[in-house]
């Protein structure tokens, strides 16, 4: 198990390291465990029963647990030897049928208060730039509620907003790559495809969520984050168009209208973006260029060096860990 190191006087102090995911085979949390097995970090995946086996790597060793989150008394047992928990469990993905107040507000707090009561040096939740309890928008409301747990559980914490994030699995640009390719002919386009974004590289967060965990200034800090450009919905579109060598009529559309042709399409086939990131496109959701490079060192990959992904064929469930969902 590896270590932090720290002196008092003299005296050298080992403190061990046990770190703690949630939400470990959704498109980040795959990604942050790669990210920590090569880094040697040591790891626990916290599991929601029921499900089917989760696919590790091969010759790897991987401490994981079956809990619900909901169960106080196993989460109790779940995080005995726990020193850092990253808290990325969030209802999104299920569309129109998710339950933000189940998943992402009552999950929370009971992880949050286990916590307490555990003793965890640090919880490193990651949010959603434009959270706010104040929202109109159920998916900004319900991550705006569960900071204000976070910040209240009295265990140290750090929480990132994090600007659209992009990479193999994820739930947006892949997303727009199924609608394009899904509808020959022509793509709509949500309102006017000026509102601006800031997608960050996959590869980028899980670096900064690595550092959180125990870099002392980002103790108890809030902290937005994104990539290194604004870009526009319409520029993303068209970059992504140009990568894949598709050809298509932009025909504008409401936001809202869109959004009532999404839910019919949910309910009958799924559509491909969760109906709740189109509540994200109601605004620019952006933040200073500089948080990466300025509070954790990281310079982030340009949106046009890494789409390349997209003509890759998708790697084996093993090396993604699965698709499983799991709290």
């Amino acid at each position: 198990m590896m270590s932090e190191r720290g002196e008092s006087g003299n005296a050298s102090i080992i403190m061990l390291v046990m770190i703690l995911v949630t939400g470990a085979t959704g498109f980040v949390g795959r990604a942050l465990v790669r990210h920590l097995v090569a880094r040697q970090r040591p790891i626990r995946l916290l599991l929601r029963p029921g499900r089917k086996s989760l696919q590790l790597p091969k010759g790897v060793v991987i401490d994981a647990v079956v809990c619900d989150l909901g169960d106080e008394r196993a989460l109790a047992a779940a995080l005995k030897g726990v020193t850092h928990i990253v808290h990325l469990v969030g209802a999104e993905r299920e569309g129109s049928r998710a339950s933000f107040e189940r998943v992402d507000v009552r999950l929370t707090r009971t992880l949050a208060e286990a916590a307490a009561k555990a003793g965890v040096r640090r919880l490193v939740y990651l949010s959603h730039l434009g959270a706010d309890r104040a929202s109109a928008f159920p998916l900004l409301k319900a991550k705006g509620i569960a900071e204000a747990l976070v910040i209240n559980s009295g265990v140290p914490y750090t929480i990132l907003r994090s600007a659209v994030t992009y990479g193999p699995g994820d739930q947006f640009i892949t997303g727009l790559v199924t609608l394009l390719r899904r509808v020959p002919g022509f793509f709509l386009m949500p309102g006017d495809g000026e509102m601006l974004l800031q997608p960050l590289w996959v590869g980028d967060l899980v670096e900064a969520l690595d550092i959180a965990l125990d870099y002392p200034p980002l103790e108890n800090q809030v902290v937005s984050i994104g990539g290194p450009e604004y870009l526009s919905l319409r520029q993303i579109v068209g970059l992504i168009m140009e990568t894949l060598h598709l050809r298509r009529w932009v025909l504008n559309i409401p936001l809202g209208n869109l959004k009532i042709l999404a839910l019919i399409l949910d309910q009958w086939r799924g559509f491909p973006i969760p109906i709740y990131w189109l509540d994200y496109l109601s605004s620019d959701r952006t933040t200073s260029l500089d948080g990466l490079p300025r509070v954790f060192g990281i310079m982030p990959a340009r949106f046009h060096q890494q789409i390349s992904f997209l003509t890759r064929p998708l790697r084996t469930s093993t090396e993604w860990l699965g698709m499983q969902e799991v709290l």
